[in-house]
């Protein structure tokens, strides 16, 4: 049985006074699908007002294994211990088969989801594409107006397809292991081209030796990858979330690169990232009303058994079924 909504008012109270409850529920109802929902969230947003630009906004992202969870709860802790607000946006994948999503990542970090002074919180992807969920940008904001200084975005893992998180955040930062088939081969371009730092993990016991020399072979990569790059390719580190070396050194250079960005860059940054949200959500409105449409439904149903035996091409059924919604006459 779903929770009964709150008032806009409520909503927005409450995120602002730091109910972790309020906060929670208000990234539920973001990350609704439902009609009303969709309309409720809105109004909670445009109410809680403009970006105020005051947090900071770091993607971690890696391949799964890399060691995301434990690297965010140790990095999140010392942010604590520094005097920082800190939420970690999750992101987990949604399964083909169920539509489920384990949503673990909160069970993997459980001191730092436990602090005060942190808000952890898992989302599912939704089938949604390049690492994070359809409403992060939505749950950002959220966060950002209760008050948290230091939003992570953790993506899902997926490799080389996890640029969309660069839409999101002001740094990315990639989390690299070395020997484990994401290192330079591994990474190739894709998510290197958007990565602001790189640190190898896990950089301690016998995995020391490897981590620098993986260092070494990135830092060469990046230097050809970025050779035309402002400001110089990304710096790339070793750290060890289990023994803390490194750690600070790596949010270090998170800092320096917000301090090489400037806070003009950065605006324009997130009002760029705003703008392609707007078309973003055109373009989910737009399948949504298509794919609810009685004429589609209809022609849907004449036309994929022809495109299951073969007869008809799929980019011909597109075009039919287009023409169904548009009302326009079929030219496919």
């Amino acid at each position: 049985m779903s929770r009964p909504r709150l008032s806009v008012e409520a909503y927005v109270e409450g995120v602002r006074g730091g109910s972790r409850a309020i906060l929670a529920q208000a990234l539920t109802l973001v990350e609704s699908t439902r009609d009303a929902d969709r309309t409720l969230a809105g109004a909670v947003l445009s109410a809680l007002g403009p970006d105020p630009g005051t947090s900071w906004r770091v993607g971690v992202s890696g391949v799964p294994g890399a060691g995301k969870s434990t690297f965010l709860e140790a990095m999140g802790l010392r942010r604590i211990e520094a005097g920082q607000r800190v939420a970690v946006l999750a992101i987990d994948p949604t399964s083909h088969t169920t539509g489920g999503s384990i949503l673990g990542d909160k069970t993997r970090m459980t001191r730092l989801s436990s602090h005060p002074e942190a808000f952890v919180r898992p989302s599912p992807t939704r089938g949604h594409l390049g690492g994070a969920a359809r409403r992060t940008g939505e749950a950002i904001r959220l966060v950002e107006a209760a008050g948290y200084d230091v939003v992570f975005v953790e993506t899902v893992g997926v490799g080389q397809s996890e640029v969309a998180v660069s839409d999101l955040v002001d740094t990315v930062l990639l989390l690299v292991l070395a020997g484990a088939g994401d290192d330079l081969q591994g990474i190739k371009r894709g998510i290197l081209e958007v990565a602001d730092v790189l640190a190898v993990h896990k950089a301690d016991g016998d995995g020391a030796s490897r981590a620098a020399a993986a260092r070494r072979e990135l830092a060469g990569a990046l230097s050809l990858l970025h050779g035309g790059r402002p400001g110089g390719p990304p710096p790339v580190l070793t750290c060890s979330s289990l023994t803390g070396d490194g750690l600070e050194d790596v949010w270090e250079a998170v800092v320096q690169h917000r301090v090489a960005t400037g806070d003009a860059a950065r605006r324009a940054r997130r009002g760029t990232q705003a703008l392609r949200s707007v078309w973003a959500a055109v373009d989910e409105a737009l399948r949504n009303r298509f794919r609810g449409d009685p004429s589609v439904e209809a022609a849907r149903a004449a036309i994929e058994p022809s495109v299951l035996d073969g007869s008809l091409p799929p980019t011909v059924a597109a075009a039919r079924l287009v023409a169904a919604w548009t009302g326009s006459p079929d030219r496919g």
